[in-house]
């Protein structure tokens, strides 16, 4: 069945907020129909006061939402208010006139104006109404003027009415669906060989035309996330064949995902092309997630990527848009998913991933190295997040693999913080101290063998190093003590107490108590 291509005059012009934005009142345009397809399909104005906003133009439909349209004579109309949405319904009619079913939907690329039927998209096969021989649909406007300026005028392009006759050119079978356009414009098929899989074909491209593929939900993991469609825009070839395979385990041939952010890959999708490259100007790939496997995962829509395989073999991030929900309503797209947007101009092998935080500790240090037993011991280490999203972390830090303490930082993207751990230290020992993992060093404490820290030297039984007596010697010992207690920072009352490894569970039981002194130092 002929599709046929027609001017759109859709002249909306863009007035401030509070002007009126459609006319009223009771007006019906009669006069004869726009026929396209062949005859088979009859274009009319709407019957109502909408209708005005539509008539026939040179045997044409035209529809204006400005001052500018003959038809509305109120002075006070201008035209369609902005940064507003909204919907005109019953603006023309579309009669089908033939004596088989037919397929019907509109062709048109716009992102401020949608055709829609029932307040549904009618725009693309996969939105197509099923019109019976002598069936009516009454086809109105869905409009989105937000983000744009007063004054703009939305429109004056050119659209077009399909139609394809509803057998035998579609048929179910056990590969899936294939659909095919009208003569209007390149002829599309899809076959369905799987759930996570699609084979596309499209001849008939002019040059610089765009080829709109529909998957219809392919699997890329589960129905967890799925391909929606695939745009090839500036086609120079008169003929196109890409296939794309969904998966949610890396392919053999592009292996996993790997990114300097650790992004958590969720799903694959390859693709193999018969074209080269520079025959497409750019691709858009239209995936979505089910709405409650975001909620489970903990997963913001904002965090979701989408990566490209490289020649090289390394990956590189594509930016991905967020579909409005407005824009999902007006598309009638399902709203229990959430959909998106990614464009590239390369292809190969994509991964579609979340951000996620990646925390890291990159240096620990312990000081001092060696203390009496009863003494202070300060651990300090370095955190950073690399990861691509914001987040929090518990920070541990462990006696011989141990728990001791711990600290919960928060950080953004690439940002450091420097983090402090100060403990009391009772029992003698040799500790080996980490933080997250990353050693800081090994503490003694006192004569691992039973003798302080000071060996010989302290012994009862031995004499200072310039011959003093043991008595002498632990009497300035002891006023060496006194001294440092009036002259340091006071003790928070109970820290740790690291116990011989036997007992080392027992004395961490405590810690968890609270008998542990802790504090974060300003970040870095």
């Amino acid at each position: 069945m002929t599709a046929t291509r027609r001017t759109l005059t859709l002249a909306l012009l863009l007035v401030a907020a509070g002007s009126l934005a459609f006319a009223t009142g009771a007006a019906v345009i009669d006069g004869d129909a726009d026929t396209v397809a062949d005859g088979d399909l009859a274009i009319q104005p709407a019957d109502g006061p909408n209708g005005r906003y539509a008539y026939l133009n040179d045997d044409e439909i035209a529809i204006d939402v400005s001052a500018s349209n003959p038809n509305i004579e109120d002075p006070s109309f201008e035209g369609v208010n902005v940064d507003t949405t909204g919907r005109i319904d019953n603006v023309f009619t579309i009669t089908y006139t033939a004596d088989e079913y037919a397929h019907v939907w509109i062709e048109y690329a716009s992102e401020n104006v949608t055709f829609v039927a029932d307040g549904d998209s009618i725009e693309g096969e996969a939105n197509n109404v099923t019109l019976a021989p002598n069936e009516t649909v009454t086809v109105g406007l869905a409009l989105d003027t937000r983000g744009a300026t007063v004054g703009t005028r939305l429109g004056a392009d050119e659209f077009s009415i399909e139609a394809r006759i509803a057998e035998p050119n579609e048929t179910e079978t056990t590969s899936g669906t294939t659909r095919r356009t009208g003569d209007g414009g390149p002829t599309v098929t899809v076959a369905s060989p799987s759930a996570d899989r699609r084979e596309f074909v499209a001849s008939g491209v002019e040059g610089g035309e765009e080829v709109r593929f529909l998957t219809e939900g392919m699997e890329i993991d589960r129905e967890n996330v799925t391909l929606e469609g695939i745009d090839l825009a500036g086609v120079r070839n008169e003929r196109v064949e890409l296939d794309a395979e969904g998966s949610p385990d890396p392919f053999a041939d592009a292996g996993a995902l790997t990114a300097p952010t650790s992004p958590r890959p969720v799903g694959y999708l390859s693709l193999d092309y018969d074209f080269a490259p520079d025959a497409v100007d750019a691709m858009t790939i239209r995936f979505s997630a089910d709405r409650d496997y975001l909620n489970a995962t903990g997963t913001d829509p904002g965090d979701v990527e989408l990566y490209r395989r490289t020649d090289a073999g390394d990956w590189e991030s594509k930016p991905v848009a967020v579909v409005d929900e407005a824009v999902v309503d007006i598309l009638g797209l399902p709203e229990d998913r959430v959909h998106f947007r990614a464009t590239t101009t390369e292809f190969s092998t994509f991964a579609v991933a979340t951000r996620e935080p990646r925390f890291d500790v990159t240096a620990a240090t312990v000081s001092p190295e060696a203390i009496d037993p009863g003494e202070n011991v300060t651990v300090r280490a370095t955190v950073r997040n690399g990861g691509g999203a914001a987040g929090e972390r518990a920070v541990t830090l462990t006696a011989d693999g141990n728990s001791v303490a711990s600290e919960t930082v928060a950080l953004a993207p690439n940002e450091t913080a420097t983090l402090s751990f100060d403990e009391t230290v009772s029992a003698a020992g040799a500790y080996d101290l980490a933080v997250g993992g990353t050693p800081a060093g090994t503490l003694l404490v006192g004569d691992p063998g039973g003798d302080p820290a000071g060996g010989e030297g302290s012994n009862s039984e031995a004499t200072g190093g310039d011959g003093e007596s043991a008595e002498t010697a632990s009497g300035s010992d002891a006023a060496s003590s006194a001294a440092d207690t009036e002259a340091g920072p006071t003790e928070e009352p109970g820290g740790i107490e690291f116990v011989e490894l036997g007992g080392l569970l027992a004395a961490l039981a405590l810690a968890v108590a609270g008998l542990a002194l802790f504090r974060r130092m300003p970040r870095s």
